[in-house]
């Protein structure tokens, strides 16, 4: 087995592997919402780098909560630059400058997604969320953020720093498959899993707010 065929195999296995293991996390992390929302508050989604897709995986979608604000800051994101997203989400500080342009507020929920969960951009977000009064579940891979040290000031992991953990079960470096001749790794999972996490969370908070008799606005494509 090999090529694509062994990243299938192996992907839906950390897949299916994320399915068992983080179901009581996805509740959890529901309860937060769903309150959250019932009350009138916000419920914020939060990544830099590649794991901005994962905010945008709850933002604006198809099938998922209208009432979701994302915080896609243009540097922290692909398009700019992948150096210079690199260098940004590193910056110690920039997450007190999107805390203060973004008025998160006690009793609100926020969603951050980072793979490796180390640097700071993430970490302090989280940080001061909690400080705002602002409950914090992560999406991260703990194998990964357990393999590495911290570049946030304080020396914290993002899952240090959270109210509840989504683990995505990936692997230490994201990349799965090793080819021979080949220098690095390849076949990457955080996105592919950490979207099935999320949509799984989206259907919870939808059958949690229709159980108690507040459904939630629902987004329909504009394309059906």
């Amino acid at each position: 087995m090999a090529g694509a065929e062994e990243y299938l195999g192996k992907a839906l296995a950390i897949a299916q592997r994320a399915a068992d293991t983080q179901l009581g996390a996805i509740r959890v992390a529901a309860g937060l919402v769903a309150d959250a929302l019932a009350g009138g508050k916000t419920f914020w989604v939060f990544g830099t780098g590649h794991s901005h897709a994962l905010a945008e995986e709850l933002y604006g979608r198809a099938g998922g909560l209208a009432d979701v604000r994302a915080i896609l800051e243009p540097g922290l994101m692909l398009h700019e630059g992948l150096q210079k997203s690199s260098l940004l989400e590193r910056l110690p500080g920039l997450a007190d400058v999107l805390l203060e342009i973004n008025p998160l507020a006690a009793g609100d929920v926020v969603l951050i997604a980072s793979n490796s969960g180390r640097n700071a951009v993430p970490v302090e977000f989280a940080l001061g969320a909690r400080a705002r009064g602002v409950q914090v579940i992560a999406l991260t891979s703990l194998a990964h953020s357990n393999a590495v040290t911290s570049r946030a000031p304080g020396g914290q992991r993002l899952f240090e720093t959270a109210d509840v953990v989504l683990d995505n079960c990936g692997e230490p470096g994201d990349a799965l498959i090793e080819v021979p001749g080949t220098p690095e790794p390849t076949g990457a999972t955080s996105t592919l899993v950490g979207a099935l996490l999320l949509q799984a969370l989206t259907v919870e908070v939808v059958t949690r707010l229709t159980d108690r008799g507040q459904p939630p606005n629902i987004l329909r494509s504009l394309n059906v």
